[in-house]
């Protein structure tokens, strides 16, 4: 009677709290939907008593409290969903013992593995026969499971009342890698999804790769032995009571109204553009036009339809090449944690299968399974790529498609598919060989191949030259950096990310007549450039990637300032950045234009033009001389045209092409 008499008082508190609750559950029922979300701290401020039997006896307690809204009828059928539990009871899942069995418990960590979604038996009613004790058993294995005995010490043969079906999910949780100490291996954990934590809506966060909290409470599962008998082990999963997804894509995060107020405050600011630039690793000094070009990355163009029904990506790819030392790969962490959805790989540590996708043999349902790469995982958010140049060149081929098509095909085994991978590119390598060296083209010192190189809309020469006042600035930055404990930022994070995920919701931006003027003159003239040259081949500074790279960049600077129209002043930043591109890696100072065969092959158009006058002077001089050529013959002939470095340059690259050949010392003859 004292019993019943308590679970009486418990559903008298747990209604008194709902009516003070009602604008929570009216939130559901605006919805339409039978889930209320319950912050802990306000049932703890409200009913202490309610709030530690929920933490020691969750099952019980969620029944009441359910119980309680039934019976105010205001929602069919309710369930509860906490959304914050104290820290107290939070556990790292290789701290998970037999004392937190049956208690309410919360863990975080990465999604490794999840089944498909299918009806499930998820608790069975027995009833012994003997006494009349209904006995629930939580079914969490294949084969259908009776109870084994009961409190009366019968054996078998109990009766079968009822049993509970609901849709259900099995993920696999594995703890993070920055919560792991030295060399400790991650552990992992079963959960157990039901009901609405399985529609397809929140199915989406719960993708393999998806950073997770889970809340729930701890059950045993027994394990059968071959024999059939049960074991005296037992193994643990956690049967979920809400699952918090800890990354958002931009499209995902919430902006109430005092953030909205706060964002249209800052984007009337003249200074915008630059407080960004600087809210952008503040540890790190200088690099303006990196960090404004990756507050533009940050922002993104737009994916359009062309009119031929395919699609024009907006998302803007960056490529860092640097000296070592040069900070790129903080600027590579500081963006991966940034950005939703942002993820860190290393070259020397990715394959393509990591990268791209995998097809890998099921276990569980004895067939072939599809195992989404970083590129697919961070759809419609970063991927940070550092040291690209140590990547097997076969397993780097793999993002070519990724890169410009954003999406990934697979075709092995009996699994054909395509998934999308709208996801930015930002990536940093070294030189080859350690150094830039100031005399050879880029592109011989990226080893890269130039059809991967082309895929990135910008790429940034970092060079480690001393300078004093330059080296100065940077001394007192670190210094001063090792000295205060925390970096001051413009913008703060949060704010940042808020104002980059409003302005991607909301901002569409379309062309002007004056910035496709300015963009259309800037590329129509630098095309142009040199073209009264009289060598035999004409430089191409840029071509149509770049200037699809410069419409997107005109894009995200329209959208930074909230503007739904691209203007002269937005094309004018992309221009800007563009040609401090070109001038680092694309300016052929013999030629004295840009030339973006320079970055794109390594072979500069003057270069290539020498080439040929040389061969064709080979030519013309076999008619005259026979097949054996003296190079003292060549020089004289192109004497005022070519000099002597140059004629013995594009010697060298046409015997490493196999156009010609030494047959002895200073004498050369064709193939």
């Amino acid at each position: 009677m004292a019993e019943k008499l308590k679970t009486e008082d418990l559903i008298a508190e747990a209604k008194n709290f709902f009516n003070y609750y009602k604008k929570e559950i009216g939130k559901s029922i605006r919805k339409g939907s039978n889930i209320i979300s319950v912050d802990f701290n306000d049932l703890n401020s409200f009913s202490p008593n309610i709030a530690n039997y929920l933490l020691e006896n969750p099952e019980d307690i969620l029944r009441i409290l359910e119980l309680a809204v039934s019976e105010l009828e205001l929602v069919n059928n309710p369930r509860l969903r906490f959304i914050t539990l104290p820290e107290t009871i939070f556990s790292r899942i290789r701290n998970i013992r037999a004392k937190h069995l049956n208690k309410f418990i919360w863990i975080e960590g990465i999604i490794r593995q999840a089944s498909e979604v299918r009806p499930q038996v998820v608790n069975a009613k027995f009833e012994c026969p003997s006494c009349g004790t209904i006995i629930s058993v939580l079914q969490v294995e294949k084969k259908f499971r009776e109870p084994t005995r009961c409190s009366c010490g019968r054996k078998g043969h109990f009766k079968l009342i009822s049993k509970e079906m609901v849709d259900a999910q099995r993920i696999v949780i594995e703890e993070s890698p920055e919560s792991l100490i030295g060399g400790e291996q991650p552990r992992r954990m079963n959960i157990f999804l039901k009901e609405d934590l399985v529609e397809p809506k929140m199915e989406e966060k719960t993708t393999p790769g998806s950073r997770v909290k889970i809340f729930g409470t701890l059950k045993e599962i027994s394990i059968s032995l071959q024999s059939g008998s049960l074991s005296t082990r037992f193994d643990l999963a956690i049967e979920a009571n809400n699952i918090i997804p800890l990354t958002e894509t931009y499209e995902e995060l919430e902006i109430s109204e005092e953030d909205e107020r706060q964002i249209k405050e800052l984007s009337v600011d003249s200074q915008l553009f630059e407080k960004m630039a600087q809210s952008i690793a503040p540890s790190i000094y200088g690099y303006d036009e990196i960090k404004q070009a990756l507050v533009l990355q940050l922002f993104g163009g737009i994916r359009k339809k062309r009119s031929d029904g395919t699609f024009g990506r907006g998302d803007i790819h960056m490529l860092l090449v640097g000296d070592p030392g040069v900070a790129k790969s903080v600027l590579l962490k500081f963006i991966s944690t940034i950005a939703p959805q942002g993820r860190y790989v290393v070259g020397k540590s990715a394959t393509g299968a990591g990268l791209t996708a995998t097809v890998v043999r099921d276990e569980f349902l004895k067939g072939w399974s599809l195992e989404a790469g970083a590129i697919v995982l961070s759809n419609k958010g970063i991927l940070c790529i550092d040291e690209l140049e140590k990547m097997d060149p076969t397993d780097r081929s793999a993002m070519h498609e990724a890169l410009e098509q954003q999406t990934v095909t697979i075709s092995k085994a009996n699994v054909q598919a395509s998934l999308r991978a709208e996801t930015t590119v930002l990536a940093a390598a070294n030189p080859k060989f350690g150094r830039f060296d100031p005399y050879q083209p880029i592109a011989q010192q990226i080893d890269i191949t130039p059809t991967l190189l082309s895929r990135f809309d910008i790429i940034f020469m970092m060079k480690d030259l001393p300078d004093r006042a330059k080296d100065e600035a940077i001394a007192t930055h670190v210094l001063l950096e090792h000295k205060e404990s925390s970096s001051v930022y413009p913008i703060e994070p949060i704010l940042f990310k808020k104002y980059i995920a409003y302005s991607r919701q909301n901002i569409i931006p379309e062309l002007t007549d004056e910035s496709i003027a300015e963009i259309k003159k800037f590329y129509v003239d630098l095309r142009n450039t040199g073209t009264t040259t009289e060598s035999v081949v004409k430089p191409i500074p840029i071509t149509a990637r770049q200037l699809e790279a410069l419409i997107r960049l005109s894009t995200a600077a329209a959208k930074v300032r909230l503007s739904n129209k691209i203007q002269k002043q937005d094309a004018k930043i992309a221009i800007d950045l563009m040609k401090f591109y070109l001038m680092q890696a694309g300016y052929d100072y013999e030629a004295k234009t840009f030339d973006i065969d320079k970055i794109v092959t390594g072979v500069s158009t003057s270069k290539r033009s020498q080439i040929i006058i040389v061969r064709e002077c080979i030519s013309r001089l076999e008619s005259r001389l026979g097949k054996l050529i003296p190079i003292e013959e060549i020089k004289k002939e192109l004497e005022g045209k070519l000099n002597e470095s140059a004629v013995d340059d594009a010697l060298d690259k046409l015997t490493i092409s196999g156009d010609v050949f030494h047959p002895r010392k200073n004498y050369v003859q064709r193939m």
